[in-house]
């Protein structure tokens, strides 16, 4: 599956199938953490109707995922790597984060947050940042640079790193039923975004931004006793609709143009002198 020799590179080492029982640890943690310390939502049609729900069902097992993967970066030595992306990518890209977070920032429910406690809006946000930095962290950041350095193509690296990164909500089916196998497929383009947007960026924190920010948009219709939902929660799925096309259509350029190789000019042939 490689395709060219991995160089070198400081930290430890990380294969991908260990990598893959690092995710498991981090799901572990999430789902199983939220199902010891979570409060039953009863009836709620609302997925986190109370600030208590949004804390132990969602902040305390997402924050301490957030610290696993902070240990396995330190652990690792891979801080720099992580997040920091030197892998250039053509301009049009840009595309991806700037409409992400144009969307996300318009498609906010705002009516259903001005009428709910603020404790609620600030746990919200708090754990949409949460959401955000864990995830990215564990796939654009560790997974990313596992397959790189397992030698993978920068095409494959987004494939695999993007597949994973979907088939952890799978997990969701234990509350969602057979929904979780389309949110799954969902995901898993939504990851290949978040890599454009760690490309485009140079840097760990814009896909930990546009992530955070993108979830905390969708949550924004599902909080409070008896949320709404908002008209605009279509633009994202427009959005994600226009991306996909987008990159079916331009997939070849997202690279970089090869640069021309130097050729240096040519030595005139010089003149024999007279009597030489």
């Amino acid at each position: 599956m490689s395709t060219v020799e991995p160089p070198l590179r400081p930290g430890r080492r990380l294969t991908w199938p260990w990598f893959l029982a690092v995710v498991v640890v981090y799901l572990v943690i999430i789902q199983g953490l939220g199902a010891l310390v979570g409060v039953d939502r009863g009836d709620a049609d609302s997925q986190f109707p109370t600030t208590a729900s949004i804390v132990r069902n969602g902040l305390l097992p997402i924050g301490l995922s957030v610290a696993f993967g902070a240990a396995v970066v330190t652990w690792l030595g891979w801080w720099g790597e992580v997040l920091r992306c030197r892998v250039p990518v053509r301009r049009w890209v840009r595309f991806v984060p700037v409409s992400m977070l144009a969307v996300a920032v318009v498609a906010l429910n705002y009516p259903n947050l001005v009428g709910q406690p603020i404790s609620l809006v600030l746990a919200l946000a708090a754990m949409a940042a949460l959401v955000g930095v864990g995830e990215e962290l564990m796939f654009r950041g560790i997974g990313v640079q596992v397959f790189r350095r397992a030698g993978f193509s920068e095409g494959k690296v987004a494939l695999w790193s993007s597949l994973i990164f979907g088939a952890v909500h799978l997990s969701n089916a234990f509350n969602e039923g057979t929904g979780a196998i389309l949110q799954a497929v969902i995901v898993s383009t939504s990851g290949y975004f978040f890599y454009l947007c760690l490309r485009a960026g140079g840097t760990l924190l814009l896909p930990m931004l546009v992530h955070g920010l993108w979830d905390f948009s969708l949550m924004s219709n599902s909080v409070g006793a008896d949320p709404k939902a908002s008209p605009a929660v279509i633009l994202p799925i427009l959005l994600q609709v226009a991306l996909i096309v987008t990159l079916v259509v331009k997939r070849r350029s997202v690279e970089p143009a090869p640069r021309p190789e130097h050729v240096p000019p040519a030595v005139p042939a010089t003149e024999p002198t007279p009597g030489g």
